[in-house]
């Protein structure tokens, strides 16, 4: 019966069941793989399974169209289910990855009109016959190509009060107090429009500074008409702002017809030659001007011609400054020429102009022909050596009116410096001279040390990033004891080290005029503070500020220096810097108690930076 119920299965082709279950390929494929095979059958079971196989090849050979012949029928058969296999596999891929595409793509386009609808309700459309205020088109969204526009306007609008409030700020600032800095809040050339109003016929302000505003040649113009009413102001800084010579040009226009601002400060505003010579046209015109500092620009030889001719002609300006610039030997020789017909200049500073020392030599040519009382000559960071030094000292013995000079970061060597103190014996004005890194040695601070024997004038000396070492720390030493008067004493960067610091402390204890000591980065180390330290403990009416920072010193050097903090209650000493050493937080702790003590027992503070 299993076998007869098989065979009767896959003989009726019409049946329901195989047709609903199994097409007509698999159903041959299963009887040819899994029905016994014919030679274990009974007679009639034999023919029923001849009769069934070439019922599925014919209707394999038929699904094809071709004859139906026993003899090739497996033949047909690999072929119709190879073809079969081929055909509807790239179609079922297919279906497979397009029919859920097509659903997710569709459920998420819902999703999307959902939300939109939600999120971004539409706007009420205005009746036709609303009247739209005026506010209205602030409302909504303002787009425009440039990025970072698309704002909503509200917000825009907020931004604008609250821009009109700070300025409004200034400008009663401006109204209110006598001197006011508005250096570095960066209103432009818009905000300068709006608070340059304050500043006509304003009876209050008299020093304004507009330094780093971002503020250019267009912004100028807001002082057209207003600097030339206001009688008050007198100092007016614009420096930092890149005005360039258009702006420059514009500024003189207007300030030609001004008799109130004194001094004028444009340093670093990119002004070059065509500027300057627009200065040099002020200054011809105007006389009110006493000030005037041009530091950090591009003057260059054209430039220097120009003020040097105006120097001529002008006899009101006391302090020029041209720091910074690219005079050179040519610039210094256009100023000595007008220098020598001026009287009123009483400032001439010229640091980082590369004069050189064929520069030095005529400009010194020109002040030495100057009828006027120079006080003050910056001539630092020139590249003048020896040779140039040897012209500084001749100006130096002839001057009775020069009080500070600056040599700073040339390199005028031992032998320059020897000059330079053969010059001060005879010189009895000169209170202030640096000569910091000028690569002056031992032998150079013994000759400045001579000097101080017999000199009192002298109240500030600056002798650091020399290398005069031990010895010529002591040698120094040795005549301040009981000479000299020296007030500041600057020798940082001079390589005295433990031992230099040694003789310092000696001198500390006999000095009675250095309130002001720089020894940074000398490598004093603990032992250095140590010797410091003892120097505290006896009562220095005179020395107020200490300068140690860089100098390696760890927690024994701060103990040393607390301790003698505690002992000398009286120390005069009101500022100690002990940045950049190495102390941990028990140095720092021991050095807070040693302040808190000194406050505790006379209210004197004490400050000690770490």
């Amino acid at each position: 019966m299993g076998s007869f119920s098989t065979i009767s299965l896959y003989s009726h082709s019409k049946s329901p069941l195989l047709s609903r279950r199994f097409p007509t390929t698999f159903a041959s494929s299963y009887h040819s793989h899994n029905s016994p095979r014919p030679s274990s059958l009974p007679f009639n079971g034999r023919r029923r399974c001849f009769r069934c196989r070439r019922l599925v090849v014919a209707v394999a050979s038929g699904a094809k169209g071709g004859p139906r012949q026993s003899t090739t029928g497996r033949r047909v058969y690999r072929q119709s289910q190879s073809e079969s296999a081929l055909t509807s596999a790239p179609a079922k891929q297919i279906a497979s990855f397009v029919v859920p595409a097509g659903v997710f793509f569709a459920g998420t386009f819902v999703l999307w009109k959902l939300v939109e609808n939600i999120l971004m309700p539409k706007p009420r459309k205005p009746a036709s016959g609303e009247n739209k205020p005026p506010g209205e088109a602030a409302e909504g969204m303002k787009w425009s190509v440039a990025p970072g526009t698309n704002l909503l306007s509200g917000f825009t609008a907020k931004i604008f009060r609250e821009s009109k409030q700070t300025l409004n700020e200034f400008a009663k600032e401006l109204r209110s107090f006598r001197s006011v800095d508005m250096s570095g809040r960066n209103f432009g050339d818009e905000g300068l429009f709006f608070l340059a109003e304050s500043l006509g016929y304003n009876q209050t302000a008299e020093e304004v500074s507009f330094a780093a505003n971002g503020i250019t040649a267009a912004g100028i113009k807001a002082f057209d008409g207003v600097l030339q009413s206001n009688i008050v102001l007198n100092t007016l800084n614009l420096s930092g702002n890149p005005i360039g010579d258009e702006g420059v040009k514009c500024l003189c226009d207007i300030l030609v017809n001004n008799s109130g601002i004194h001094k004028l400060q444009l340093n670093s505003i990119d002004l070059g030659d065509e500027g300057a010579k627009a200065i040099a046209e002020l200054l011809k015109q105007n006389s009110s001007l006493r000030h005037l500092e041009l530091n950090n620009n591009m003057i260059e030889y054209s430039g220097c011609t120009g003020l040097a001719e105006a120097l001529l002609e002008n006899n009101t300006l006391r302090s020029l400054h041209l720091n910074g610039n690219y005079g050179g030997a040519l610039g210094a020789n256009a100023l000595a020429k007008g220098l020598e017909g001026n009287k009123s200049l009483r400032e001439l500073h010229l640091h980082g102009n590369s004069i050189g020392d064929e520069g030095v030599r005529v400009l010194i040519s020109g002040l030495s022909s100057h009828k006027g009382k120079l006080a003050v000559l910056d001539l630092g960071n020139n590249s003048i050596s020896a040779k140039g030094a040897f012209h500084v000292a001749e100006y130096i013995k002839k001057s009775k009116n020069l009080l500070w000079l600056n040599l700073y970061m040339n390199d005028i060597g031992d032998e320059g410096a020897e000059k330079i103190s053969d010059a001060l014996k005879q010189n009895r004005t000169i209170a202030t001279i640096d000569l910091g890194g000028n690569n002056i040695h031992a032998k150079g601070a013994s000759a400045m040390a001579q000097v101080l024997k017999d000199n009192s004038v002298i109240t500030s000396l600056d002798l650091s990033y020399n290398p005069i070492g031990t010895d010529g720390v002591k040698a120094l030493s040795e005549v301040l004891k009981f000479h000299g008067n020296i007030n500041i004493l600057k020798l940082g960067w001079c390589q005295i080290g433990a031992n230099g610091a040694e003789s310092i402390a000696d001198m500390l204890r006999y000095n009675t005029t250095i309130a002001v000591l720089d020894l940074r980065a000398n490598g004093l180390r603990d032992e250095g503070a140590k010797c410091l330290a003892r120097s505290f403990k006896v009562v220095n009416e005179a020395l107020s500020s200490l300068d140690l920072a860089f100098n390696e010193i760890r927690d024994d050097g701060a103990f040393a220096i607390a301790q003698a903090l505690k002992a000398n209650e009286d120390v005069a000493v009101t500022s100690i810097n002990l940045s950049n050493n190495f102390l941990t937080k028990f140095g720092q702790s021991a050095l807070t108690d040693a302040r808190d003590h000194v406050f505790e027992m006379n209210e004197k503070e004490v400050n000690i930076f770490f």
